[in-house]
């Protein structure tokens, strides 16, 4: 959550007046945001930063909230935050797990979007060694997520490929839908009479859904 948050600060409310470094003449507002800062910080301000989280670590006791007490309870109890009442201490740990959670993906997304584009918050068309881009202008690229490929099948850049996967994608599609009116449509109608008159089987005996199949003859399953 402080990373993330060390992200986001800089960004929407600006940075510190003045040096951090005045020996190396180096403003805060001279350091960028993001990963491009690792190499803009001098090597004694590194060195602070890790003394720092030695300090806080040693001075709180290490593992000590594992073995001696809750994980997590390092005995600091802000005044708005901590309290005796059991619910209200468990929904905020809760709270606090939800947004560590949801925290750790979003700089992890924020570091892999720094890494290709140079910033934490850079345009995607930055990245220009994207094998995604021989597809970007492509039917069904769509907002928001413009040309999406989470598993990444088009990284090869293979045209004849994307084509046959583009036609599979038609055609499940397709299936796709036909399946979607067919478990909602007998949910409000269904055909008059029967649908096997030799086995006497009308249409409102046969289910909606997957207990269909056991209903329907087998020379219909075959036709």
């Amino acid at each position: 959550m402080l990373a993330t948050m060390g992200y986001i600060t800089p960004e929407v409310a600006g940075k510190f007046p003045g040096y951090l470094s005045p020996s190396s003449k180096l403003l805060f507002a001279d350091v960028p945001n993001g990963l491009a800062a690792i190499s803009k910080v001098p090597f004694l301000g590194w060195s602070q930063i890790l003394a720092y989280a030695a300090f806080c670590e040693i001075s709180a006791g290490y593992d000590a909230d594992v073995n001696e007490r809750t994980p997590g309870d390092m005995g600091w109890n802000p005044p708005l935050f901590s309290g005796n009442d059991p619910e209200t201490k468990k929904r905020r740990l809760n709270a606090e797990i939800a947004n560590g959670r949801l925290a750790m993906m979003a700089i992890i997304g924020m570091f892999f979007q720094d890494g290709l584009t140079g910033s934490a918050w850079g345009d995607w068309a930055l990245y220009t060694d994207s094998p995604l881009r021989a597809f970007e202008s492509e039917l069904g690229v769509q907002a928001p997520l413009g040309f999406w490929d989470p598993v990444g099948y088009t990284k090869g850049g293979d045209a004849a490929l994307f084509r046959r996967r583009r036609e599979t994608e038609l055609k499940h599609g397709r299936v796709a839908m036909f399946a979607t009116m067919g478990y909602i449509v007998p949910e409000y109608t269904r055909f008059p009479g029967y649908l096997s008159p030799s086995a006497g089987l009308k249409f409102t005996d046969v289910p909606a859904g997957l207990a269909a199949l056991s209903k329907v003859p087998a020379v219909g399953l075959s036709q």
